[in-house]
């Protein structure tokens, strides 16, 4: 009994020389208020420990919203350093080949997509020796079928970014790759004045990658050095 007094006392002695180390401790808090209500009996409403618990339950609803917000402040920052990256190394190239090479191979793998493909329309037929050694990252189609593919069959008016997953005729953009691609971000370029739009599709084999839900603000900043870097080219 000597040394459980004297234990109790020296326990005492630091709680009372640091009382916020209780105050601090919600665990130790809840079973305090507990043996306060047990010790005033059923039949007494404590009005503190019913207001205690609702602080509580607003801290927790708050930590949670403060968790939330901080875990999507990361994922946009992430988001725009992975898109800086791809930029700069998008910029890189001194010949239109290596561009459009460097499209499907390290700017791809920057942003984390399974498919990049640069879309152009055009009146003239695409059997030509140099589109056949980028078939694997640029389609030439019919005019009209950026605004279609990108409507999607819906009436509403044309955005310059689409999320969503893969449609019927994805085959015609992705060809084989398509058995696999199964959400994508769609891209329209205004390749300037007198030409004919463009279109950049980024394929993902995960169907939840690009959904319509997401922002589109970075693929849209994106989109705009893209296609500047498009007319310098065609110029």
């Amino acid at each position: 009994m000597a040394e459980t007094a004297a234990i109790a006392g020296e326990l005492r002695d630091r709680l009372l020389a640091a009382p916020e180390v209780i105050l601090e401790d919600r665990d130790l808090m809840r079973a305090l208020i507990s043996a306060n209500e047990r010790t005033m009996g059923a039949n007494i409403v404590d009005l503190r420990g019913i207001a205690m618990e609702r602080l509580e339950a607003r801290l927790d609803r708050l930590e949670d919203t403060h968790r939330s917000v901080i875990a999507a402040a990361y994922e946009n920052l992430a988001g725009t350093n992975q898109v800086h990256r791809a930029i700069l190394r998008m910029l890189d190239p001194v010949e239109f080949v290596d561009f459009l090479s460097d499209l499907g191979g390290e700017v791809a793998q920057i942003l984390q997509v399974d498919s990049a493909r640069l879309v152009l329309e055009s009146l003239q037929s695409d059997d030509d020796p140099v589109l056949d050694r980028l078939d694997d990252v640029l389609c030439v189609v019919k005019p009209g079928f950026v605004e279609n593919y990108m409507l999607g069959g819906r009436s509403a008016p044309a955005r310059p970014v689409v999320l969503r997953q893969t449609q019927a005729d994805a085959e015609t953009i992705y060809g084989n790759s398509d058995a696999w691609v199964r959400s994508e971000a769609v891209l329209r370029l205004d390749l300037g004045p007198g030409r004919l739009p463009g279109m950049l599709a980024l394929g993902a084999e995960d169907p939840h990658q690009f959904r319509a839900n997401q922002g589109t603000d970075l693929l849209t900043f994106f989109a705009g050095v893209f296609e500047r870097a498009m007319r310098r080219w065609l110029a």
